[in-house]
């Protein structure tokens, strides 16, 4: 009897330990692959502790043309979804992507869900433009995408989603609500941008700014300005009377440095952060802080008399 009773015991014990390591399989968190750091900062205000994820670009890169290895590229093959940015901008991932979808997987692309503004000129005059960030009402715009999106994932608990998407709504609309006030400082005649190269079309739009150009003409850094190219903006620069240059904080603003200088006119070149978070602990180590620190870097610079000499990320 002592015999039967020890046997039937080790066979529930075993039971219970199979199910026990079902359920943590079948329970684990679901893998989010996101391309970008200010989109992997989103989705991770969205989903909170719920999923893994992984954001394949680094502190401080560049979108444009950052690479990934093997391990990271297989990674993105096995997850549960792949956020990119689309429209273009993740230039040196778009094989990684396709790979993605031809075998089965999900791709949710931000650019599909919100209105894109066409470039207004340079080499990519007419194609979409991949900035959005820069107006947070479009970033409002992808976080209802991406709620939809993670809903469609069973593991994400419903609930929690719904708050966590509503209060990150709520903060990019009070953001919204300080980017307006604090450009309101500006005079109109001097809302004037000029760029390393063209990144805050919508914002310009949104803030009722002019883009007066941009040193790199057209929409990536890999592109390269000619002799005449410089030429034309620094003529451009002197005839609106700019009184800064913005240069991107993770990009080396030799060029900017050349233009400011055949400009021949007392401007200032102002680092700001434009396609990418800065390291943790830095000012703009989140999407939030990143638009607050280029939004008072960009007020200061063009408001009369009070621009700065030359903006240290």
């Amino acid at each position: 009897m002592r015999r039967l009773l020890a046997v039937a015991l080790a066979l529930v014990m075993s039971a219970v330990a199979l199910s026990g390591c079902a359920s943590s399989g079948g329970g684990a968190k679901p893998q989010i692959v996101v391309t970008t750091n200010i989109l992997g900062d989103v989705v991770q205000q969205i989903v909170g502790g719920e999923a893994n994820v992984t954001t394949l670009m680094k502190p401080n890169a560049d979108p444009h043309s950052f690479e990934i290895s093997a391990q990271q590229a297989a990674r993105m093959s096995e997850a549960d979804l792949v956020v990119a940015n689309g429209l273009g901008l993740e230039e040196g991932l778009q094989q990684h992507l396709n790979r993605v979808t031809q075998r089965g997987g999900k791709v949710f692309a931000a650019g599909d869900h919100l209105r894109p503004l066409p470039y207004s000129s340079g080499e990519a005059a007419g194609t979409p433009d991949p900035h959005f960030w820069t107006d947070p009402a479009r970033m409002i715009e992808v976080v209802n995408a991406l709620e939809e999106a993670f809903s469609n994932i069973d593991r994400i608990e419903p609930n929690g989603l719904r708050e966590r998407a509503a209060s990150y709504r709520g903060r990019l609309e009070q953001l919204d609500r300080e980017m307006r006030e604090s450009f309101a400082s500006i005079p109109v005649s001097q809302r004037a941008l000029v760029t390393n190269h063209h990144v805050f079309g919508y914002l310009a739009e949104r803030f009722n700014f002019r883009v007066i150009g941009a040193v790199i003409p057209g929409g990536t850094t890999l592109a390269a300005p000619s002799a005449a190219d410089l030429q034309a903006l620094a003529d451009a620069i002197r005839q609106a009377g700019v009184p800064a240059i913005f240069a991107e904080s993770s990009q080396p603003d030799r060029l900017v440095q050349v233009l400011a200088r055949e400009a021949k006119i007392d401007v200032a070149v102002v680092a700001l952060y434009t396609e990418s978070l800065s390291e943790p602990g830095q000012e703009a180590d989140s999407y939030l802080a990143m638009m607050r620190t280029n939004t008072d870097r960009i007020s200061t610079a063009l408001t009369k008399g009070s621009a700065p000499k030359r903006g240290t990320p």
